[in-house]
């Protein structure tokens, strides 16, 4: 038997429960299964593919067999191989196109913006109107309150009025409105780390008048493929030093993002420190605990929280997240560890999570939500074990 395009419209139409995409999705994959035929792949574009971002992008997509790489634009190598500009790509037959955004996504089912904040809002502006479903990985769209993005990004928000329009792209807090999102903002690679480590005290009414205290330590992609001095080889390699401390940009986010899975009144005192590895983030939050509260209780409510997230492990008593585990992956761990002060009688409690800054942290996080608009799994394309060591 064989359902034509129309028909599975059809379908989609007349079924209330569920959305479009996914049912599509869900019809395409039982028809090739049934008939052998061969269904049509999902197109994506990527504007701004000179990054590491988009280098993530098409090594996670370019050999799935549901995807399509449909165009990719950029201001850098106009007329380069992808290959040319991110080795990982050598062989392919993907030109880099100096072309406008419409007419990257023309054809388009999906564009993934992966491009610096100011810049992205205004490519995005042009988008707005289009058949298109946008993932966009800069900080441009991810805050909901334009005062937190001037102190925190730019002056001046080129369309200040989609702040808190996109859905927030974190798939263990916003899942099913990722689903059927339009607009996704993929949340940045330090506010994916601490909140991760965070949010089920939150989810649980525990993080409220709380003042938390967070050092977190990135490897050098975080800066971007642009060399600069604070990512030179030479003084990275065996170094550490801190940067932006108290004052990094993500810090609004991550308050915005406890807050909204439950949290209240929460102070985070940041300090980002610079790490001599290509790529990984360790995120070690330390506060006081309410009193009513001890350390197996919040070890219960974290495996209650994360245990229908396969991909994110909550690691046994004794044994710390570690960057080595999971770098390459989409994977998290977190570990936690708690004190009695014997002489304030308060407990301390430590949360320690490792993330890949450009997997879970960015591009992979960003096909996470991509798996979810599809109808798939979020794990879709990320069940394979890292690489160890």
């Amino acid at each position: 038997m064989i359902v034509l395009k129309k028909d599975l419209l059809f379908i989609s139409l007349i079924t209330k429960n569920v959305t479009y995409v996914t049912l599509n999705c869900k019809l395409k994959l039982s028809i090739q299964k049934k008939t052998g035929l061969t269904m049509e792949k999902i197109k994506v574009s990527i504007i701004g593919g000179a990054g590491y971002g988009a280098a993530e992008i098409l090594r996670q997509l370019s050999d799935r067999d549901d995807v399509e790489i449909h165009k990719i634009s950029s201001k850098d190598y106009i007329g380069k191989k992808i290959g040319e500009v991110h080795r990982s790509m050598w062989g392919s037959d993907i030109v880099v196109e100096d072309i406008s955004p419409k007419e990257c996504v023309k054809g388009a089912d999906f564009v993934f913006l992966a491009m610096p904040h100011v810049i992205t809002a205004g490519v995005a502006m042009e988008l707005f109107d289009e058949d298109v479903r946008i993932i966009d990985l800069s900080g441009d769209f991810r805050l909901e309150n334009l005062t937190d993005y001037e102190v925190d990004y730019a002056p001046h928000h080129p369309c200040a009025d989609r702040l808190g329009t996109f859905v927030y792209g974190m798939p263990e807090l916003n899942g099913e409105a990722i689903k059927s999102a339009k607009h996704v903002a993929s949340p940045g690679c330090f506010a994916t780390g601490i909140a991760l480590g965070l949010l089920p005290l939150a989810k649980n009414g525990h993080l409220k008048n709380s003042r938390i205290r967070t050092v977190a330590i990135t490897g050098s992609s975080g800066s971007g493929v642009n060399p600069i001095a604070g990512t030179h080889h030479p003084l990275r390699v065996n170094n550490l030093k801190t940067y932006k401390t108290l004052s990094h940009q993500h810090c609004s986010e991550i308050v915005q993002t406890l807050h909204n899975a439950g949290g209240d009144k929460i102070s985070l005192d940041f300090v980002p420190v610079s790490g001599p590895l290509a790529r990984g983030i360790l995120a070690v939050s330390q506060f006081d605990l309410p009193d009513e509260l001890h350390l197996e209780l919040v070890r219960e409510m974290y495996h209650e929280y994360y245990e229908s997230n396969p991909l994110v492990s909550v690691m046994p008593k004794g044994q710390s997240a570690e960057v080595v585990a999971i770098a390459g992956t989409a994977r998290v761990e977190i570990s936690l560890e708690a004190r009695k002060d014997e002489y304030s009688g308060k407990t301390t409690i430590s949360c320690v999570s490792a993330i890949d800054n450009l997997i879970k942290g960015g591009a992979g996080q960003a096909i996470q939500c991509f798996n979810l608009m599809t109808g798939k799994a979020v794990n879709f394309g990320y069940e394979k074990a890292g690489l160890w060591p």
